[in-house]
């Protein structure tokens, strides 16, 4: 075994080998800025549930990561939901490597 320490690339879907990582990335930022919401009004998973328009199971899948069946129009209508606007920017890609990343900022 390799004491070896690998530099990662940032994405750690990319590292682990997750097929389209980028999505997985944005998914993932898109689920944690959803559940920081909930949690900053102190709502309940099913007061949440109500207001996104979704089950209470579904808010408990997004709390916990697992975000298979989860598409970006609909975190994106969960975030509409909880009032948050959403801007997308195309752009030349700064450094090629990193052509079609797409990234979410600010809260």
């Amino acid at each position: 075994m390799s004491n070896a320490i690998k530099r990662g690339s940032g994405n750690v879907f990319e590292d682990l080998g997750f097929e389209n990582p980028s999505e997985h990335r944005v998914k993932a930022d898109l689920a944690l800025r959803i559940i920081k919401i909930v949690e900053e009004r102190k709502l309940t998973q099913a007061k949440a549930a109500i207001l996104i328009g979704a089950t209470q199971p579904d808010v408990s899948k997004l709390k916990s990561g697992q975000l298979k069946g989860f598409t970006l129009d609909r975190l994106f209508s969960f975030l509409l939901k909880l009032d948050r606007s959403i801007e997308i920017r195309i752009t030349k890609p700064r450094n090629k490597k990193k052509r079609g990343i797409l990234e979410t900022v600010g809260g």
